[in-house]
Order: structure tokens, then sequence, then C-alpha cells
């Protein structure tokens, strides 16, 4: 029997359901978590083997002993995640320190958690980005910036979401900038690219092949929904554009992706720009985990499907027999707190009840991307879904 150890089974919420289907595939699913265990979720409990508490995540002398004790009670331990972006380097390193082979190493991270990292794989696959430069002092940025005109994208090198990702637009906010910024934390500076976002989100098998896609779309720039404190839309794909899926596929073989469930993140062009033309596709990130919040839920409800099925069947089997049916545009609009919309949350409810799939609180942690009070709703045409995009964020 093969041992799958899960980090943070517990957050996301929703992640239970990979346990689940990986314990009912016949792997040994062993939790390690700082939440007691009694406050576990029945249903998380229900689907781990053994659940190992430690007093944080964070320490990992704590963690690597949990690994060590399940290694010395079970066996080799032949699968180590936590789909969650996060951990992702610590992760590699307790596979790299107890040579777990089935996913990435710590010196892959390079290349995965770098956005300077990652344009070399991208630009090896002809798939076009954005030209940057790494934050040093005022006058290299400057001369970056004459190249490449104002307005500008400064962010982490190795950051998680749109936290601390910032448009700049003059010297003088430049200048802020750098004297406010951390000086332990290496930033990129990006030319500004006027788009949507749309991602590619597979689960890639053994050989680096997809056994499941689809993808999303997201309208507003996240940036300034963290900044400013918006509203939150985005919406799954009822159908993967052609040139997502042929851009995604090249990306997964590009950066050599196997057994994983990924979202990779492009930018589509709104109108023409020095790296393309309206509607061509150029790359923004990778992300070697799923998407995040409830979009797993959202892929299963476009594509009426199971996402953390088919994830537990790639583990276990290398490959999948679960279908999907009728595909959906899934449409995700988070409601921030304090604005005074035109509909109330029982109108929109009365209105759009038997659309709706999920609606609840958004988790404090997410809250800053995603807003307060989500609402998950399927339509047939994109039309509909506009409709209800309207209906959900007008405000008075």
């Amino acid at each position: 029997m093969k041992n799958f150890v899960f980090i943070s089974p517990n957050f996301p919420t929703n992640y239970w359901q990979f346990c689940r289907h990986l314990k009912d595939n016949g792997l040994n699913v062993l939790g390690i978590g700082d939440q007691p265990y009694d406050e576990l979720l029945p249903e998380l409990k229900a689907s781990l083997n053994e659940y190992y508490k430690v007093s944080s995540m964070e320490n990992y002398d704590e963690v690597y002993r949990a690994v060590a004790f399940f290694a010395f009670k079970y066996g080799k331990i032949d699968w180590l995640e936590s789909n969650n972006e996060y951990w992702l380097e610590r992760d590699a390193m307790l596979r790299t320190d107890f040579h777990i082979t089935s996913g990435f190493q710590t010196e892959d991270m390079a290349r995965i958690k770098y956005k300077s990292g990652m344009k070399a794989y991208y630009q090896a696959v002809g798939i076009p980005t954005a030209r940057y430069h790494m934050v040093d002092d005022f006058d290299d940025c400057k001369a970056f910036i004459n190249e490449v005109n104002w307005p500008v994208i400064v962010k982490p090198d190795n950051g998680v979401g749109a936290s601390h990702t910032y448009k700049l637009s003059s010297d003088e906010e430049l200048s802020a900038f750098l004297a406010e910024r951390d000086p332990n934390v290496s930033y990129i500076m990006e030319e500004f690219i006027i788009a949507e976002v749309n991602s590619y989100d597979a689960i890639i098998d053994s050989n680096g092949d997809p056994i499941f896609e689809t993808g999303n779309v997201t309208p507003n720039s996240i940036m300034d929904i963290v900044n400013n404190a918006d509203n939150s839309i985005y919406y799954i794909v009822k159908d993967l554009p052609e040139d997502t899926r042929k851009a995604g596929r090249a990306t997964v073989k590009s950066f050599g992706v196997k057994n994983r469930f990924v979202h990779f993140e492009f930018f589509r062009l709104t109108e023409d720009q020095p790296m393309g033309k309206k509607g061509d596709v150029v790359a923004l990130e990778v992300n070697m985990r799923p998407c995040g919040g409830f979009s797993p839920d959202m892929m299963n409800f476009a594509n009426s499907t199971d996402v953390y099925k088919i994830y537990a069947d790639m583990i276990a089997f290398d490959s999948t027999l679960k279908a999907g049916g009728e595909h959906f545009f899934c449409a995700f609009a988070g409601r921030r707190d304090g604005k005074n919309f035109r509909l109330s949350h029982e109108e929109l409810m009365a209105k759009y009840g038997s659309a709706m799939r999920m609606v609840d609180r958004i988790p404090d942690a997410l809250s800053g991307a995603m807003g307060n009070q989500m609402y998950v709703a399927n339509f047939s045409t994109k039309e509909a879904m506009d409709a209800f995009y309207t209906d959900a964020c007008e405000t008075w």
C-alpha cells in the first residue's frame, strides 16, 4: 500500500475531498497540520488514516519529525503534497530530505517559484513574456522605465497571489516604493500589460500529459481588487479556448511538469501592444498547484465532474475513468462588505437561486483577493452570466 503524506489537509477546508478519494483509491493518507484533531471536519477525519498535529507548521523540525514518524510506522513515503502555494517550497524540502522522488525537489524551486526564473521556460516554447528588471536603485529602474514607459508593475519575485503588488505611474511613486519596500524582499519590475487574465488548469499524469483540462477568466485585476478592496469576479470557461490549451500544454512540457494539478496564468491582450496583437496569449506565471479558494469546486460545476477524484486517480492509477458531463460557465462573485448593493442578498437569491451552486462567507485568509460574501452560479450562456454579474455587483 502506498503512503501519501498530505501537508495541512485542513486548509483550504474543501481539500478533505482530495484525501477522501486518495483513501478510497487504496492509499494510506497521512495528514500533518497544526489544527487540533478534535477540530477537524468530520469528513476530513474519516478521510485520513492518521493525523499528526504539530504546534506550528512554520517549524520545519517539527514537520520533519512528523514525516519521519510516518516513515518509521508505515514505511517508504511515496507522495508528499499540500497542493497549496504557501507550502510549495516546504514540500520540496521535505521531499528532498526524505528522497521522495514523485514531486519537485528543492533544486526545482528557482524556475517554478521565482517570476524572473519562469521567463526563459516560456520563451523556450515561443510564448512571449513581459519585459522586466530586477528592482535595484532609482536610476537603473528609471532607465528600464524609459524603455517600456509608465506605468510599471512591481511585485515580489517570489510571491503568492497579488500581495505586495503595485502599479507605479510616476517618479514620485517610484521613489516612495523604493523608500518603503522591504529590503529583504527581491522585487521584479515589469512593463504594464493591458489584458485580462486567462488560466490553464490541468491535472497532469506521469508522462506530462493532461488527463483533465479547463481554465478561467479574470476580467478585473487581482492587484486592484486587493489594493482597492473591490468586489471580485472570475469564471470557469464553458470550453477551453484552443490557444490557451496549446500554450498550457507547451508550458507543461517546458517546465517538465509531471503528476501535478496545475494553474498557469496567461494574459490575453485586450489591445495591441509591443509584445503582441489584441487577443494574443502572453505568459504571466506558473502555479504548480490547483487554483486557489473554491476553484476546484467551480471546475466540477462547470464540467459536471469531480477534479478531486481525477487527481486521486492520477496519483493511484496514472489515469482516470471519471468522465465529464454537460459544460457551463461557472461564475464567482465575491461581494465586499460595506458596499451598498442594488440587490440585497435575499433579492439576489430569489432571482438566481436555481443557478446557485455555493453561497457562503469567505474565510478571512482568502478575503483580500476574493471579497467577503461569495456566490457561485452556473449559466449556459455568457449573456446570462454577464447579467448575473451586473445584478451581483452593481451598487447604488
